[in-house]
């Protein structure tokens, strides 16, 4: 398919209505909490083979659609030699049909998803817009109130995971374009004697190119947090426990998003030298032992999203152990409520794109909750990863959430979904 064919479809696909809404909690959202999933495998971005057939042709019926999928190849060349075998472009299969067309368009055409994307999005605003005007029909004497209801609430159900999967395939795009793959599923690899699962390229000096000087001094000292005198002896391997490891990638997507939100306002007011006086060059007005232990650490881990998040990851230290930097001082000349505002995932569309795509990296682990109310650790896996796996996963997550807050705030300027 050529690219003026691609851009034509583009054009004329619509939206098919078929939906199914998985209200299910995150293990890593809620680890610490009842209404646990007990089980479930990992997921992986694929598409069906019919996914342009979807947008082109009448629906079938759930009995006739095809089963086969295939797996979608990376794109970055330099990964390609590591294996024959085919690689997911990420873990977290995209399930709506506008998903699975976004899938394609990222293997097939990647420079055309954000095309793909702007149409998809004005389709969510005329159904958005028609779904106002048959509210305002609603109110005619004999229409079923209930029915109705029910039946707006099933398309927002879809209308979201629509909007969670656009988001998620241009947060994918921006690895691409970086020519960086995200890791894929967390299994043992077989190719590996000892069992490790860290198997995949490092990839550090291209995703620390990807931020601001002042944001990587910050995510050196996130990473100085997690590895502690293990970040001088990355070869080194250690037993852990899956669970952990999972809480610790979702506390550092949190912690790109809210680094990237604040790094934003920060480089805004230096460009327009408005910088509050104690923020010095070298940040050395305001020393780190000053401030409250680990203020920045617990305003990012403590709001109702988080908060589980970060239950396998330590701030023992993080005052005294990191180093001074003029972000870090930026971010301590905040009052308390203007930190826990910044700190504070600002979408449920963004909330659920942190929880699946953590999910389908880690799966959905056992949890049982002992009567004494604490968790029970003895059917916890245990993975075998090297702490330069650890700081690779670390780093891909940081970079992950503020990639996160850019396509959040892209989308929202076209399709208004953002609270606050």
């Amino acid at each position: 398919m050529d690219a003026a064919a691609t851009a034509s479809l583009i054009r004329s696909s619509v939206l098919p209505r078929k939906t199914s809404d998985n209200g299910a909690g995150s293990m890593f959202l809620t680890a610490s909490g009842p209404g646990f999933t007990r089980s479930g495998p990992g997921r992986q971005l694929r598409f069906r083979q019919n996914a342009f057939a979807r947008f082109s042709r009448p629906l079938q019926s759930s009995s006739a659609k095809t089963r086969r999928s295939v797996v979608v190849r990376a794109a970055a060349s330099d990964d390609a030699s590591s294996s024959s075998a085919a690689k997911p472009i990420a873990p977290l299969q995209l399930q709506s049909p506008a998903g699975q067309f976004l899938s394609q368009i990222l293997v097939t055409h990647p420079h055309l998803v954000p095309a793909a994307v702007e149409q998809q999005l004005e389709q969510l605003q005329t159904d958005r817009d028609s779904e106002g005007q048959n509210k305002d029909a609603s109110s005619v004497p004999g229409t079923d109130i209930v029915l109705y209801r029910r039946i707006a609430e099933l398309k927002e159900n879809e209308r979201r995971r629509t909007l969670e999967e656009i988001l998620y395939a241009l947060v994918v795009q921006k690895f691409m374009e970086a020519n960086v793959s995200l890791v894929p599923s967390i299994t043992p690899s077989s190719s590996d004697p000892s069992g490790r699962v860290d198997t995949w390229p490092t990839k550090a000096d291209k995703l620390e190119k990807l931020h601001s000087s002042e944001m990587y001094e910050m995510i050196h000292n996130h990473l100085a947090l997690i590895l502690g005198p293990r970040m001088g002896d990355l070869a080194s391997v250690a037993q852990i426990s899956k669970l952990r490891v999972g809480q610790v990638y979702a506390a550092s997507v949190m912690y790109g998003y809210f680094l990237k939100r604040v790094d934003q306002r920060f480089q805004l007011e230096k460009s327009m030298k408005i910088l509050p006086g104690s923020v010095s060059d070298d940040g050395s007005k305001t020393s780190v032992e000053q401030q409250p232990e680990n203020v920045t650490f617990q305003a990012v881990s403590s709001h109702p999203e988080v908060g589980s998040f970060a239950g396998g990851v330590s701030a023992k230290g993080f005052g005294s152990e990191i180093k001074p930097s003029r972000l870090r001082t930026y971010v301590m000349s905040f009052d308390s409520e203007t930190l826990q505002r910044y700190a504070t995932i600002r979408s449920r569309e963004a909330v659920g794109i942190i929880e699946k795509h953590t999910e389908a990296l880690f799966g959905k682990p056992e949890i049982v909750i002992s009567p004494d109310g604490t968790v029970d650790s003895s059917k916890d896996e245990q993975i075998k990863i090297s702490f330069g796996g650890m700081k690779r996963l670390v780093l891909e997550a940081v970079t992950f959430g503020s990639f996160l807050w850019d396509v959040e705030s892209h989308v929202d300027a076209r399709y208004h979904f953002v609270l606050n």
